[in-house]
């Protein structure tokens, strides 16, 4: 029988077609997503007193009945431990709390549940398809992959941060994965554009900026330590929720008092509500004072603490986008001599890149977003802000580089 005289295989289809599925599933949960968060969001001032815990309750309940879905940290060590299969059954449990957890307002983006189901999606690829061992893994990253990628709108860089988060300083662990992962996230971001047409372009929109000189880069390391340090501020706050949260008898409880904490931040600080997409818009556009932007970024760290600790369900990117955004524009306000979109992009980047140890994914996501068309100077706060994160990373299992399983 004759070889394939190119490229192109049975492969490369296969990880094209968990895409479009994968890319399908995102439009549908970003369609309910949207509606079901335009109608949470007539609920305004004091409402959120009794609303917010309601939610946390029916959020708690879902839990209890279907089963708990776990958090990102769960999803890596699966990957690392569990020969890379992650299990559908938690499917209903996360898609449900999760679209409660952040339609309602809580401070956590919808990376996670993106990244749950269409990494599971991809194990069940590889099921139907006789994968094993290394293959079975990069299928499931794959998916995994083209869930960053239709949230984000960058192919490349939800292949990149699929491969980075699962480690706290390498990403060539999992190199085998990367093609499929480039391919699914190709194919699902086309179809997810093709459904929703959203993703195209920038979904901030900041000032131009061009980079003039080498003072710009000396910036971008400043921008990049004060993400750091905000980071670590981040960091403890979110250890602090978690133990108290954990002091509480079972997860309905946590829910629904996550519930009432997240309501009385949302009645003293609107902009901390929800996840953070459109409300950094308008701290981009806002002519807001300096103690304002320090007051709502502390919060916002909080709101994201209380949200995750509490047993809500979403992932914490974009809103530490937000809060970067916030103590980027109190620099530029300080000091009228840095580049206002700099120093937002900047901090942005060195804060994200500390927590979620992910500087090469964070750089190429941030260009996405923000149509910044030069991002050295994205890569060096991200650097900075990954090389001055604690020794030990936020996500604890990014340690747990054991490959059990890895060849069957």
């Amino acid at each position: 029988m004759r070889e394939n005289p190119i490229t192109l295989t049975r492969s490369v289809l296969l990880w094209a077609t968990l895409g479009i599925v994968c890319g399908l599933f995102a439009a549908i949960y970003w369609i309910v997503l949207a509606r079901v968060m335009e109608w949470f969001d007539r609920f305004t001032g004091l409402s959120l007193l009794l609303v917010m815990p309601l939610v946390g309750l029916a959020i708690g309940l879902v839990i209890r009945w279907l089963g708990n879905p776990g958090e990102i940290g769960l999803i890596i060590d699966n990957i690392h431990l569990n020969g890379g299969r992650l299990r559908l059954r938690e499917n209903p449990s996360m898609i449900l709390s999760s679209l409660l957890s952040i339609a309602s307002g809580g401070s956590a983006g919808p990376e996670a549940p993106m990244v749950q189901v269409t990494g599971s999606i991809g194990t069940w690829f590889a099921d139907r398809f006789g994968a094993r061992g290394e293959a079975l893994r990069s299928l499931s990253i794959a998916g995994m992959a083209s869930g960053f990628t239709v949230l984000f709108g960058a192919p490349l860089g939800g292949a990149f941060f699929a491969l980075e988060i699962l480690h706290h300083q390498q990403v060539a662990l999992y190199a085998e994965a990367f093609m499929p992962a480039v391919v699914a996230s190709c194919a699902g971001y086309a179809i997810f554009v093709a459904i929703t047409r959203l993703g195209i372009g920038p979904v901030w929109h900041f000032p131009h900026y061009n980079v003039e000189s080498l003072f710009d880069f000396a910036e971008a390391i400043v921008y990049g330590v004060v993400g750091a340090i905000a980071g670590w501020l981040f960091i403890a706050l979110f250890r602090a929720c978690d133990r108290w949260f954990e002091s509480l008898p079972n997860i309905v409880w946590k829910t629904t008092v996550a519930g009432l904490g997240l309501g009385i931040l949302a009645v003293f600080s609107p902009l901390t509500r929800f996840f953070g997409e459109h409300q950094l818009e308008t701290v981009i556009e806002g002519n807001f004072s300096v103690s304002f932007l320090l007051v709502l970024a502390i919060a916002k760290m909080v709101a994201i603490s209380v949200t995750v600790t509490g047993g809500w369900r979403g992932g914490i990117i974009i809103p530490l986008f937000f809060t970067g955004a916030c103590l980027g524009r109190v620099l530029s306000l300080l000091n009228p001599g840095f580049n206002e979109t700099l120093a937002t992009i900047g901090v942005m980047a060195g804060l994200n890149a500390s927590v979620t140890r992910t500087p090469l994914s964070t750089t190429l996501l941030l260009a996405k977003l923000t149509g910044f068309s030069t991002f050295a100077p994205i890569l060096f706060a991200s650097i900075v802000g990954f090389f001055l994160s604690p020794r030990d990373p936020f996500i604890a299992s990014q340690l747990n580089e054991k490959r059990s399983g890895s060849r069957e």
